[in-house]
């Protein structure tokens, strides 16, 4: 069996169709399934039983010998909360007895880790382990996924292959339970239904122009994919870049967004809210040298086509993955 944390999520929700496709239906899938508004993201997913993520690691310690691979996706994303506690415990302290578990039954685990770990970028953005301890992230949720990967970096026990996966900016389809943690991709959709037009924040810094902040955008299709090679591959366990290793800018985005409408651009800017602003990355790009040669060698999708296929595909119609 194949367990899939926060499986009710966007990343976890189109992971798990994706292993569907690919024939995969042993599942376990693991969520909070209180929050009723993401349980739409498993409808028509194929899988053995849903558990409750307050009663997992009871489960766990009943049915390992069941258990194949361990894919921890399921995390406290809110990159607006500042209440460290909800952290330590949703993502370092849960994530650390997933991992000894999997250390001590041998099974190997897949976890979600962030770019948020990187900060401003000021060592740059690889994902290099000899760094790991000198990046600042800008908010409490990036300090947590920093702290569990410092911490992984420091165990003997390890699992039999493990990979911290360092997402980007992701986007696609299932997110419409994000709320303001949803993708630009999506809100710029929503003010475009609403008004005609999407606002973007304004530059604050000399050395760019307004809306050619730049951030590497990855779809959410080429995210499963590459965590299906890893479980299918298994290549040298670490912390792994998953972006697409090209930064466009926030203007490149909303036309983007326009031309999958069929429409005129129309864009505003505002100014980046004070609050925010003295954190604010004007720039992030993945090297992704290390995953390229780890054999993934699929292209990934380009901005254009990725946001082109949400828009028309998905957002339209409301549809989910």
């Amino acid at each position: 069996m194949i367990l899939v944390t926060g499986a009710a999520g966007f990343i976890g929700s189109v992971l798990t169709g994706k292993l569907n496709q690919t024939g995969l239906d042993n599942l376990i899938v693991v969520d909070d399934f209180s929050k009723t508004q993401k349980n739409k993201n498993l409808e028509d997913k194929q899988f053995i039983q849903p558990v409750e993520r307050d009663d997992f690691f009871q489960w766990f310690d009943d049915n390992y010998e069941e258990v194949s691979f361990v894919l921890h996706i399921g995390a406290r994303t809110d990159t607006t909360e500042f209440d460290v506690n909800v952290f330590d415990i949703l993502n370092l302290n849960f994530s650390k007895q997933i991992w000894l578990r999997c250390a001590e039954h041998q099974i190997p685990l897949i976890y979600a880790s962030s770019a948020a770990t990187y900060g401003l970028g000021e060592l740059g953005y690889n994902d290099d382990h000899n760094i790991v301890d000198r990046l600042k992230p800008l908010n409490p949720y990036g300090e947590s996924k920093n702290d569990f990967d410092k911490w992984v970096l420091q165990q003997t026990e390890t699992p039999p292959f493990w990979a911290g996966l360092k997402f980007f900016n992701v986007y696609g389809p299932n997110e419409f339970h994000k709320g303001r943690m949803a993708s630009v991709i999506f809100h710029a959709f929503n003010q475009i239904k609403v008004t005609g037009k999407v606002k973007l924040f304004r530059s604050h810094n000399p050395d760019y122009k307004d809306g050619e902040q730049l951030r590497d955008f990855i779809y959410v299709n080429d995210v499963v994919d590459v965590i299906v090679y890893l479980m299918q591959n298994k290549p040298e366990s670490g912390l792994y870049n998953l972006g697409t290793g090209k930064a466009r800018t926030f203007l490149d985005l909303a036309k983007s967004t326009f031309t999958a409408l069929n429409l005129a651009p129309n864009i505003e800017f505002i100014d980046t809210p004070e609050d925010i602003r003295d954190k604010y990355q004007y720039f992030t790009q993945a090297n992704m040298t290390k995953l390229r040669n780890a054999g993934f060698v699929k292209p990934f999708t380009s901005l254009e086509d990725g946001v082109g296929d949400y828009v028309r595909n998905y957002l339209v119609a409301t549809k989910y993955y």
